[in-house]
């Protein structure tokens, strides 16, 4: 199984990679529109500001190239943010993946959120043998609202959305590759959809 996880400057890529070697596979970073097309999962990770972000991608053509992937491909944190109409941060035009917006916390909760908190409603083969309100690993200070999307939520203040799922993309708020056990599994149920 080929693994790509899309190189576009955006932090935290060599966790990721680790994670997967782990699990028995081998994963690519890669920037290049071809080995990413013909990857089996796309992984497009996300540590860092959204803005700068999406000129690295436009800089790349991978913005006009991840919105056309048909594998599953699995977007974490900033990754995922980026798959979204817009956000707040940087005041960004997303990939328009999924039909949601990306909000900043507001001023009565500390933000960013750093560290462990629970995910539940969890409604999506990627949290298979997952239990509701498992620990994950999360650091952000921008959220996803409410929406139908939604695969997995978490409250912080208010609960917001901690997992997306449209069609062959999912993406998480959270760091599986930080997560401990539960985070690796769903890693591997990621690369084994």
């Amino acid at each position: 199984m080929k693994v790509v996880i899309i190189n576009y400057g955006a932090g935290n890529i060599q966790s990721i990679k680790f994670a997967i070697k782990r699990l028995g596979f081998d994963a690519i970073l890669s920037d290049n529109v071809d080995e990413i097309k013909n990857a089996d999962k796309v992984i497009f990770p996300g540590v860092g500001e959204a803005s700068s972000a999406m000129k690295k991608l436009k800089s790349t053509g991978l913005d006009t190239l991840i919105p056309t992937l048909e594998q599953p491909v699995l977007g974490i944190c900033l990754g995922m943010q980026l798959m979204c109409n817009y956000c707040e941060e940087g005041d960004t035009k997303g990939l328009g993946i999924f039909d949601c917006d990306v909000v900043k916390f507001n001023n009565n909760l500390k933000v960013p959120q750093i560290g462990w908190n629970q995910i539940e409603n969890l409604k999506s083969r990627l949290f298979q043998g997952i239990k509701e309100k498992e620990h994950m690993y999360l650091v952000h200070s921008f959220y996803v609202p409410l929406n139908n999307e939604a695969i997995a939520t978490t409250n912080y203040g208010i609960t917001y959305v901690s997992a997306l799922k449209r069609n062959n993309f999912y993406g998480t708020q959270f760091h599986p590759e930080k997560s401990s056990q539960a985070g690796a599994h769903i890693l591997k149920n990621f690369l084994e959809l």
